[in-house]
């Protein structure tokens, strides 16, 4: 039986959800990859990295459908299996309980939040109760000074008296994404970095971070 357009809503909604929960972050991270199946072991790169999977290079590239565990510093331990192989790496659908998930969402957007807050900013406001301040770059190179007010794997939600309109790409932190909201204080920024399903940025942009 068909569903109706309203009662698919919901389907709709959690399938989005589900997607922005697995964003893949990009991060240039050590780890180490092992086949247990033959016992070998070897130092990789995690290109990017989600609660759902990783993609990695590495002196071993397994074949497709291949058990492997990965180690990721500063993550910890994945098991899981080669799910694809691109020009100079392969990607690894992790196998994993529900609570390891929200574990490592946990811990990508601790690393996403170390990424985008200006440190030094930080540093000289370490008494007070905000949350650091960072900088986003607009479609047209304008480098925009923000306070982040909360952020998640899928997206961050800025103080800024500039509000982009809707559906511009900007760059923050190396990671590319769209204004998808204004808010009482500033805006929400989707990232789209490294989502498929998103439009290509018409030409690279550059952002500077003080770190």
């Amino acid at each position: 039986m068909a569903l109706s357009i309203k009662d698919a809503e919901p389907v709709v909604a959690k399938a989005k959800a589900e997607r922005r929960r697995f964003r893949r972050v990009p991060v240039d991270l050590a780890g180490r990859l092992f086949t247990p199946g033959d016992g070998r072991e070897a130092r990789c790169t995690i290109l990017n990295l989600s609660p759902g999977g990783a993609a990695v290079t590495c002196e071993i590239v397994p074949e497709q459908g291949t058990p492997v565990v990965l180690y990721v510093d500063g993550f910890g331990r994945f098991e899981g299996t080669v799910a694809r192989h691109e020009d100079r790496s392969f990607g690894i659908s992790f196998v994993c309980t529900p609570a390891k998930r929200e574990r490592t969402a946990e811990q990508l957007t601790l690393f996403l939040n170390k990424s985008l807050v200006d440190e030094s900013v930080l540093r000289r406001h370490e008494r007070t109760h905000q949350k650091g301040f960072a900088k986003f770059t607009r479609a047209d190179g304008q480098i925009v000074n923000c306070e982040v007010m909360d952020i998640s794997v899928g997206g961050v939600s800025l103080k800024s008296e500039v509000r982009p309109p809707l559906g511009e790409f900007v760059l923050i932190a190396g990671m590319a994404g769209r204004i998808a909201r204004h808010h009482e204080h500033g805006i929400g920024i989707e990232f789209v970095g490294q989502d498929k399903h998103a439009p290509a940025q018409e030409a690279p942009l550059k952002l500077n971070i003080v770190r």
